[in-house]
């Protein structure tokens, strides 16, 4: 059966009266996932916690009960939300299990996972950050410095699918970075800490540590450690709606990479644009369910056929209920002025994913500031970027690309400076602070220097 367009996205027009409207409406919802909860999620907390709380107040109550009663609180709650036994004994998957997945997978599989990890660390090896050193005129030199963090913790999803892809986006370029002690927590699902690839992943990315946890409850353990499992200094990796909010609710006690909503991408495409490459990227970014999908367009005849693409390409899709269902909520075909003003409203929303099909994607992407990842022209498909080109798929979402950035391997740097003066160089500055800390009132600031130059500052 054929569904038309109109029931699988929004249709937009600018020009309408109401075109802004919608679609200031449609951006509104994007960007309030923190308490929305679908009516089956409403009744699976009541089940557990015996009353209808909100997401927020649920991560709340998980954190503090990992903070105050640790590996007991996990447990309870794996069992309770996961229907999961797991025990002291079992919470943490063998050595020898991981290897044994190594041994079983499909040899393609770990050649691929091989190719991969090479692009990842040639990219992230690129940008990483080196020390710098500016000599001073009196002899001494000013230092910046980087350190690799400690420990972290990574968030491997395993609800709906299995993402040993997310294993190569987070482990490789902390590896790079040098981080020595890497913590992997995945739901005890068949989809997460029980999936052979990703047993076999971990395995192969040197990852000696999986827990089996998620949710919250894996979030709380990780910034707070439990019996067995020291804190670690920064949380990264996706996951759902609860380990977004438990994220959030832990950053301070440590470092996170990002509050992560739903994926999304918006696609800038003049005439010129593929409707069927552009109607298969916004389907690729539909299925993660929610996702969202959003083509701003100054053709009202490639809007039309992309319109049709979409409602085509859906039938063969595994997850096609669920992808119908991300578009119908979180999709749209805009039809704007001209593409001038479709990459001021890309520029505005700031989408996890920008996607260019014009004439010349380059010159399109000179006025456009604000993405978390670009994708030009009609071979750089956004699953590139997810799977194997090199810049991690962990992204900002909902218009936080505004302000942060993807992850890289920088992320797992703790920059520090070095001062180191000569006499010289601090008697070329003694006036300079002596003035300032006479305006600021801090008397014994100045004095620190006056005590080694032997007078006034």
């Amino acid at each position: 059966m054929t569904h038309a367009p109109v029931h699988l996205c929004e249709r937009i027009d600018l020009a309408a009266a109401d075109g802004r409207r919608r679609l200031d409406a449609l951006r509104a919802k994007l960007a309030s996932q923190g308490d929305l909860i679908s009516p089956a999620g409403r009744q699976r907390t009541i089940d557990v916690f015996g009353e209808p709380l909100t997401p927020r107040q649920v991560v709340e109550r998980i954190c503090a009960d990992v903070r105050g009663k640790g590996i007991d609180a996990l447990l309870d709650y794996t069992r309770r939300i996961d229907a999961a036994e797991v025990t002291r004994e079992t919470l943490c998957v063998p050595a020898e299990t991981l290897a044994a997945a190594h041994a079983m997978v499909e040899p393609s599989f770990l050649e691929a996972v091989r190719r991969i990890r090479q692009r990842v660390e040639r990219f992230q090896q690129a940008l990483l950050c080196r020390d710098v050193e500016v000599s001073l005129p009196g002899g001494g030199c000013l230092r910046q410095r980087y350190l690799p963090l400690d420990r972290i913790g990574v968030c491997v999803p395993g609800g709906a699918a299995a993402y040993p892809s997310t294993l190569l986006m987070t482990v490789v370029p902390a590896r790079v970075a040098g981080v020595r002690e890497i913590l992997v927590v995945a739901p005890p699902t068949k989809f997460g800490s029980e999936n052979l690839h990703v047993l076999a992943a971990c395995h192969e990315l040197g990852v000696t540590t999986l827990v089996r946890a998620g949710g919250a409850q894996a979030v709380a353990a990780m910034a707070y450690g439990i019996e067995g499992l020291p804190r670690v200094d920064k949380i990264v990796g996706p996951g759902n709606l609860f380990v977004a909010l438990a994220k959030e609710h832990v950053y301070g006690d440590v470092s996170i990479d990002s509050i992560a909503g739903p994926s999304e991408i918006v696609i800038v495409a003049d005439a010129s644009g593929n409707p069927e490459h552009i109607a298969a990227d916004m389907l690729a970014q539909a299925e993660h369910s929610p996702g969202s999908a959003i083509l701003l367009t100054d053709s009202p005849l490639l809007a039309e056929s992309v319109g049709q693409a979409l409602a085509r390409r859906v039938e063969d899709l595994e997850r096609g209920d669920l992808t119908r269902d991300s578009l119908a909520r979180f999709g749209a075909i805009v039809v704007t002025g001209d593409i001038d003003e479709a990459a001021r409203l890309a520029d505005e929303i700031a989408a996890e994913h920008l996607s260019i099909d014009t004439v010349d994607p380059e010159a399109t992407l000179a006025s456009i500031r604000h993405a978390g990842a670009v994708f030009l022209g009609p071979y750089s498909p956004v699953a590139a970027g997810d799977y194997a080109a090199g810049p991690s798929h962990v992204l900002p979402t909902g218009g936080t690309a505004r302000f942060a950035a993807g992850l890289s391997a920088n992320e797992f740097l703790r920059a520090g400076s070095v001062i180191r003066l000569t006499r010289a160089d601090l008697a070329e500055m003694a006036a300079d602070i002596g003035l300032l800390t006479a305006t600021e009132g801090l008397t014994a600031h100045r004095r620190s220097v006056e005590a080694r130059l032997g007078g006034s500052a």
